[in-house]
């Protein structure tokens, strides 16, 4: 019989040759699996052992008490000794040494008063120690002494002055008593006497000597309310002004330029009548009399 094919003995070597290289492929893939078995199981090296103790963090840093440790008696005491020796040199600077005491006073502020009137009401007591001023007993000496003053800002400044910073009074009306004349702020405080009224201030009338509103209100809340009254007229009306009559608290008159008289009742929504008022005395230039103490019905009378 004829022997095999060479096509057939060709299979046969291919089939041959094929099983063994799988089988290499097969035990190098186990080999690789193992390898890595090993290392993540216990098989592989060994990290290193963690330093640092029991006291050390997971990540490898110093613990709490490693980083923050209790100071000792001796670093107390020596620390508290310094503290004490500070404050202690600190005391004597302000109230004990020449250092930081009081040489000169500052003024600012004034108008009609002087610096000199100031310095000399304030009465700072010089050369005693800066921080030991009162300044609450020196703006006190002052608002008595010169009822001028408003208010006043009582500073220290280092190392050696205090500052005085003044606010004064400013007249909205005057009360002429003899030949001299008494100023009146908005708030009705009679703070000066002087000799010829400012300029451009209107004079105060007070004809409230019988009136039931003296007794009910008082002299004081009668000229506050005159003070309210001018106060919230425009300029350009305010400067007509010549007197303010008050005869009780809702009966307040006003005299203005060219024989003009407005009658303004109380000083209640005085800014809604002083709007009201310059709108009337637009519209009649003739009128000399005008009513604005219902300021939602003026009158306009008079020619």
């Amino acid at each position: 019989m004829a022997g095999p094919t060479t096509a057939r003995r060709g299979e046969k070597k291919s089939a041959r040759s094929g099983p063994p290289s799988s089988g290499k492929a097969g035990k190098a893939g186990k080999a690789e699996k193992a390898g890595k078995a090993g290392s993540g199981g216990g098989g592989g090296a060994k990290k290193p052992a963690r330093q640092g103790g029991s006291s050390g963090s997971p990540d490898g840093r110093p613990g709490l008490w490693t980083r923050f440790r209790v100071p000792s008696r001796r670093t107390l005491i020596i620390t508290l000794a310094g503290a004490v020796l500070l404050a202690g040199f600190g005391t004597w600077s302000l109230y004990g040494s020449t250092w930081l005491r009081t040489e000169a006073v500052k003024v600012s502020g004034t108008g009609v008063l002087t610096v000199d009137e100031v310095v000399r009401a304030a009465a700072v007591p010089m050369d005693t120690p800066l921080a030991s001023v009162d300044k609450k007993a020196v703006a006190d000496r002052l608002r008595a002494k010169l009822p001028r003053i408003k208010s006043v800002e009582v500073r220290r400044s280092w190392p050696h002055t205090v500052s005085l910073k003044v606010t004064e009074r400013q007249p909205e009306l005057v009360i002429q008593t003899g030949g001299k004349f008494v100023e009146v702020d908005a708030e009705g405080t009679r703070f000066a006497t002087v000799a010829a009224a400012p300029k451009g201030v209107p004079l105060l009338e007070m004809a409230v000597r019988d009136s039931p509103g003296l007794r009910r209100f008082g002299a004081d809340r009668l000229r506050r309310a005159a003070g309210t009254v001018v106060t919230a007229l425009p300029k350009a009306l305010h400067q007509d002004v010549r007197t303010v009559e008050v005869r009780s608290f809702d009966a307040i008159t006003l005299k203005l330029t060219g024989g003009r008289t407005v009658v303004w009742g109380s000083d209640e929504r005085s800014t809604a009548k002083a709007k009201v008022l310059a709108a009337a005395l637009k519209a009649a230039r003739d009128a000399r009399h005008f009513d604005v103490s219902v300021p939602t019905a003026p009158a306009v009378s008079g020619s």
